[in-house]
């Protein structure tokens, strides 16, 4: 397929996930660290109360 159809199908919204290869992709400048932050328990309960709302 050439690009210029895969082009046409993305810009159409057309799923073409199908037409890719994604065996060896990569996400690039998205490393992960992991980190501990220990929060206040009345924040964790705002942020919770929030998110009910949302």
């Amino acid at each position: 397929m050439k690009v210029i159809n895969v082009e046409q199908q993305f810009d159409e919204d057309v799923d073409i996930t199908t037409l890719l290869d994604v065996s060896k992709a990569k996400r690039v400048l998205q490393a992960q660290i992991r980190v501990n932050v220990d929060f206040p328990t009345w924040m964790i309960e705002s942020l919770a109360e929030l998110a009910e709302h949302s």
